[in-house]
């Protein structure tokens, strides 16, 4: 040995992840009021001067967390499945071997806090009532997709927030064929 300190290799975009993977869990537990930067810092093994540097502030944190997970999931899913996705990401720990999107726990955690009505949020949402409008041609397909949105939200409110029994502890896979069949009604289309 030289006797020289060994250097750490810094990686960015490695560092940016870990702050964006640890605040996507802290706020998912806490909410964005009980969050504090430190504590983010902390979880992802970096210096909170990193945080600020690469997202400028908790709250433009918060907003890049909830939009990946929503952004991801709506790109990367036809409409015809992105109901049971989104449900699906709510329910379990982990989707097919990927760690868990934490990003509708967040949001739901946050929920009256500033930030969970921030302009990402609402625009998230429009994405998503856009994207499952597309499966009706009825003429109130804004409000169908609304329910369904409003429905998947409050599954994971009453779910990963509140605990409420007997939907805390039930399958996954019960919840989605419930959820999946009674929504046939609302987003059917009316092909005569």
């Amino acid at each position: 040995m030289t006797g020289e300190p060994l250097s750490r290799k810094r990686d960015a975009a490695a560092t940016r992840e870990a702050l964006l993977d640890a605040a996507a869990v802290l706020f998912a537990e806490r909410g964005f009021d009980r969050t504090t930067v430190r504590d983010i810092a902390k979880h992802a093994g970096a210096n909170q001067a990193l945080l600020f540097r690469y997202f400028g502030s908790k709250e433009l944190l918060f907003e890049e967390v909830i939009a990946r997970g929503g952004r991801e999931q709506i790109a990367s899913t036809p409409p015809e499945k992105l109901l049971e996705k989104a449900l699906r990401s709510v329910l379990s720990p982990e989707l097919h071997g990927k760690k868990r999107d934490h990003s509708l726990e967040a949001f739901l955690r946050s929920t009256g806090s500033g930030s969970a009505s921030s302009p990402i949020s609402k625009q998230l949402g429009d994405e998503y009532a856009r994207a499952l409008a597309k499966l009706t041609d009825a003429a109130d397909a804004d409000l169908r997709a609304d329910l369904m949105l409003a429905w998947v939200l409050g599954i994971g409110l009453i779910r990963d927030v509140t605990g409420r029994e007997p939907l805390a502890s039930a399958d996954p896979d019960e919840i989605c064929r419930l959820v999946l069949l009674a929504s046939r009604a609302l987003l059917e289309r009316n092909d005569s």
